[in-house]
């Protein structure tokens, strides 16, 4: 008699026996339900596993479709496989780089040689062609085959294919075993869960874009379409930027900065990684300096995007320009609380643009910019109500004000300021470092463990808390900052090459804190099993002045 055993399905809150060794697919099919952009991936024991996945114990198990972070990460992963497979049918010999998130897609560098090997340019005919090979494996409805092996047999098979980003990383990772796919024959390693068929992508778009090609996914509001297309002109730029100061390090990938570590080199990296971005912020200081009748630096970014730290060291190097920074919260703008706006759930909004008191904010800017005295507002969290500070302020020759907080580029903000006498700045940690040339690391898991690191280290928030409070701040960061970030006069990336490697030994600990009976450990895992590729670099290397001691601690500067 065949073995059986119980899993509990979510979904629908019952149980089922089943076959043991069963795949999660057949597992779907016995249950009945009914998912219009799923499945794609499940929580098996608040793990996220593939369809793939057998079942030999009992679990619980919770069917995720597109509309979830997981399931889109595992549909996306299986859309990078397909182009991948396309590719190599089209021109065997080309590489591809999954390189860029941008305009609401990824940016995708494919280069080949001719038989002089010289480079050849892809032409939007190319992408055409690329396009149609991929409907046709789509349409061809192929298994992906999920296969393990022994990590010493995978690097062997890599390193035929001449796939050495893919071997760095794997010789880097000391694990027994490897799991990868293959699509008729065609296999690669990806971080993560795939589909188990080709004609589960039901929607993808691919363009010609700066001379490669933009791969577009569903949308997650609405899965039926593709992402909207935004131009993002000004991030594509500070994108290639850093991959340019990647290119002075020598360093593309994990596997790159494994090498690096472990032969020794960290020091020099750091040294020259925080030398260029200081440089960056000299950069901007100098542009602001030679921009006569600049009053108003405003700096805006997404959460832990290190915005606090790079107003400050902006201020320093306007101080160099011989300009006099005053830095002021927008913090202490806000409304009384029972004026705030709610959100969908009733609670007050303090995201929201009209938790600000704008119009008094535009009328103290205006004020100060004609010589005038104000005296500026404070905010009391305590009692939720907006007081007078007692702090008088008048601008007086060379100083200008330095202003950082999430809405600064919206133009609403400042709508009755003259424009020619705002600066803005744009900072967001735009992590460049790729785990191998077909896995990209998200910019959001950067700032989502800097995150999880400030909210344990100064706020007393466990890393399950800032985990399940991440997709409100996400949702806030569409709709409140990312629409203007194209605003700014100036981008920074305050992602360092190096910094993962460093953030890995405060992060696992607070990972690993997070109990597997809760929802959020499935994301805590990912997070920790992603760390587990990295070498770690030991944070005394930092210097003090660092970005990242705003997070880690340790920083000369106050907060």
């Amino acid at each position: 008699m065949e073995q059986q055993i119980q899993i509990r399905c979510k979904n629908n809150k019952k149980s089922l026996n089943i076959s043991i060794g069963s795949h999660l697919s057949e597992i779907f099919s016995l249950l009945g339900l009914e998912m219009e952009y799923g499945p794609i991936s499940a929580r098996v024991n608040n793990k996220v596993e593939g369809m793939h996945f057998r079942v030999y114990k009992p679990k619980d198990i919770e069917f995720l479709d597109i509309r979830s972070s997981s399931g889109l990460r595992a549909y996306t992963r299986s859309l990078f496989f397909v182009l991948n497979k396309a590719a190599h049918d089209l021109w065997p010999d080309c590489t591809v780089c999954i390189d860029i998130p941008v305009s609401n897609g990824y940016y995708v560098d494919i280069r080949r040689k001719d038989e002089n090997n010289k480079p050849i340019e892809i032409t939007p005919d190319d992408v055409h062609e690329l396009r149609e090979r991929m409907k046709a494996l789509i349409d061809a409805a192929i298994p992906i085959h999920r296969h393990e092996t022994t990590t010493e047999e995978a690097i062997r098979m890599f390193r035929e294919s001449r796939s050495y980003s893919k071997v760095k990383l794997l010789e880097g990772q000391g694990s027994l075993y490897t799991t990868y796919y293959d699509i008729d024959g065609y296999v690669d390693y990806y971080y993560g869960a795939l589909l188990t068929n080709t004609s589960q992508i039901y929607l993808f778009g691919l363009e010609y874009y700066y001379g490669g090609v933009l791969l577009r996914i569903p949308s997650t509001d609405d899965p039926s379409k593709l992402g909207a297309f935004v131009r993002q002109d000004k991030m594509f730029e500070i994108f290639k930027e850093h991959h340019q100061w990647q290119d002075i390090v020598g360093l593309r990938t994990v596997g790159d900065l494994n090498v690096a570590i472990d032969k020794g080199y960290s020091n020099q990296l750091i040294q020259i990684s925080e030398a260029l971005q200081e440089k960056k912020i000299a950069q901007i200081a100098d542009d602001i300096a030679k921009r006569k009748g600049i009053k108003l630096v405003l700096i805006a970014g997404p959460s832990s995007s290190g915005k606090t730290t790079t107003c400050k060291r902006l201020s320093v190097q306007l101080a160099v320009n011989g300009l006099k920074p005053i830095g002021i919260s927008l913090d202490d703008y806000f409304l009384d609380r029972d004026q705030t706006p709610r959100d969908e759930s009733g609670d007050y909004d303090f995201e929201h643009l009209h938790a600000l008191n704008i119009p008094l904010l535009n009328e103290q800017m205006n004020a100060l910019f004609r010589g005038e005295e104000v005296e500026l507002p404070r905010y009391n969290f305590q009692s939720g109500k907006s007081e007078w500070s007692g702090k008088k302020l008048q601008l007086k020759g060379s100083e200008v004000l330095v202003v950082e907080g999430i809405h600064a580029l919206n133009p609403e903000l400042t709508a009755s300021i003259p424009q020619e006498q705002i600066y803005r700045v744009y900072a967001s940690a735009l992590t460049t470092i790729l785990l191998d040339n077909h896995n990209y690391i998200p910019t959001t898991d950067n700032r989502l463990l800097r995150r999880i690191i400030r909210d344990h280290k100064y706020r007393g928030v466990s890393a399950r808390e800032t985990i399940r409070r991440w997709p409100s701040v996400r949702r806030g960061e569409n709709r409140w900052i990312f629409p203007f970030q194209e605003n700014a006069d100036a981008m920074f990336n305050s992602a360092m090459l190096f910094e993962l490697a460093v953030i890995k030994r405060q992060a696992e600990p607070v990972l690993e804190q997070v109990p597997e009976n809760c929802e959020e450990y499935a994301e805590a895992y990912r997070l920790r099993k992603f760390l587990s590729y990295i070498h770690p670099i030991p944070e005394d290397q930092i210097p003090p002045t660092s970005l990242l001691r705003e997070f880690l601690g340790g920083s000369s500067f106050k907060y």
